[in-house]
């Protein structure tokens, strides 16, 4: 008999099935995280959605492991593990408070693949499953893992940290709808703004610190001209903009590129994208007024950086591109450039929360999770900076180069916000920042010569 039949048929002869049925699975829609991924289709969260058909899929080497945040300290008691074809033949089933120190719950070097359901004893908030050793020649593919038991503390979902939305939005369900065919076909569902550097080499971050000016590390600002530690949504409305288009009050801003001790600003106007990060991207609305937060990590690392989900390219400079932290050297002359999305679906209840991140949610293979229903443009900041030859002094104030990070905090004109969500987004058209396809010019523009409502 295998220790996981073992275990089962312990578990059965104890009652501890009957026990469990009055147990909550807790997994389904949370936050996942995983050591790698096979390729754009198989994604962490693609084995706590509840979907059968969308799975997690590993890199082709030991080990490997999939983590999932239950949002609070959990009592567990069973993790149910759906495998695909390619399953782990050994690994161990974790737990942890902080998601950085483990106990193991259970292990087995043993298993056969297949439906697992295994009893356990723990707790914790974050939960993994940690493959040693894989029972094939491929990665480890999980269509579903699925925790149980009973929240024993939960995160607040009000006091100091949480901004909420007034109003809220809520009765709004995901759509899982497959926009039809189009003449000619429909390829982008976008539009641009085009941002110039505001500020610079200030040490302000409105969002993470609030009313503390000098507490950050230095960032660079681009949009609101008037962005500082004391920004609020009033005092970005009354500011300027450095953006093309005048109703783009947004602040902007990230980590200051340092070569050695000089900062590197971006030259120019830089691209920040607004596009559909859902399949059906009809679904797609505008911002709330005020909407704020943070993309990225200033403490990741490198398999952090490289696996999370709005990565795109990572660093590129010249010929070189799909680097995850800033490359040693770039050909004279060249720019090193990166490329990182951001979340797009809201809570529809908060501006903000206290990590500045959980209102926020990537969508699982384009459609956005029950949790986060709200499908809203999905920022993608191109960034370029002039330098190149030997990088070995190039960093980020924050740190190596998988530090990099950025915020917004949406100040964006309502209705110039959604012209351009409406003709763009929705009208599946690739746009300039006057709301202008260059390739279909019979569909007209969303905003004047002067980028502003006509």
């Amino acid at each position: 008999m295998s220790a996981v039949a073992a275990l089962t048929a312990t578990a059965v002869l104890t009652g501890v099935h009957a026990a469990q049925a009055a147990d909550t699975l807790l997994s389904q829609g949370r936050p996942a995280l995983a050591s790698s991924t096979e390729n754009g289709g198989a994604p962490a969260a693609g084995a706590v959605d509840g979907n059968l058909t969308t799975r997690w899929g590993s890199a082709w080497s030991d080990p490997q492991w999939l983590r999932v945040d239950l949002g609070g300290t959990a009592t567990i008691s069973q993790v149910k593990l759906t495998w695909e074809a390619a399953y782990a033949k050994a690994f161990q089933i974790q737990t942890s408070a902080d998601g950085n120190n483990w106990s193991n719950v259970y292990s087995t070097t043993t298993a056969t693949g297949g439906t697992q359901t295994v009893p356990v004893t723990g707790s914790g908030r974050y939960v993994r499953m940690y493959g040693t050793q894989r029972g094939t020649g491929y990665g480890y593919s999980l269509y579903e893992f699925q925790v149980y038991g009973t929240l024993t503390s939960t995160p607040p979902t009000s006091g100091p940290g949480y901004v909420p939305a007034d109003p809220p939005v809520t009765g709004v369900i995901p759509s899982t709808a497959t926009p039809p065919d189009t003449n000619p076909p429909t390829t982008h569902h976008e539009f641009q703004m085009n941002c110039s550097v505001s500020r610079g080499n200030l040490n302000d971050d409105p969002i993470v610190f609030p009313g503390l000016p000098g507490a950050s590390h230095t960032h660079t600002f681009m949009g609101n001209t008037t962005t500082n530690a004391g920004t609020t949504y009033a005092s970005l409305k009354a500011g300027n903009t450095s953006c093309i288009t005048p109703g783009d009050k947004t602040g902007y801003w990230m980590p200051t590129l340092l070569n050695g001790d000089t900062a590197v600003q971006p030259v120019g106007r830089q691209v920040i994208y607004y596009k559909s990060g859902v399949i059906d991207y009809r679904s797609v609305r505008p911002f709330p007024a005020g909407l704020r937060y943070l993309v990225g990590s200033p403490t990741a690392t490198l398999d952090d950086f490289r696996n999370h989900p709005g990565a795109v390219e990572g660093f590129e400079c010249g010929d070189l591109s799909f680097n995850w932290d800033i490359p040693a050297n770039c050909a004279p002359g060249t720019q090193l450039n990166v490329r990182f999305q951001a979340p797009s679906c809201w809570n529809g209840l908060h501006l903000d929360t206290p990590d500045h991140k959980s209102h926020m949610a990537y969508p699982v293979l384009g459609v956005c999770p029950a949790s986060h229903p709200v499908a809203v443009p999905m920022i993608e900041f191109k960034m370029a900076w002039p330098v190149s030859g030997n990088m070995a002094g190039v960093r980020f104030s924050s740190g190596r180069g998988f530090s990099f990070h950025y915020d917004v905090f949406n100040a964006f004109d309502g209705p110039t916000l959604a012209a351009l969500v409406r003709h763009c987004i929705n009208g599946g058209l690739q746009c300039d920042p006057r709301g202008y396809d260059l390739y279909k010019p019979e569909r007209g523009a969303a905003l004047n010569q002067n980028y502003e409502l006509p």
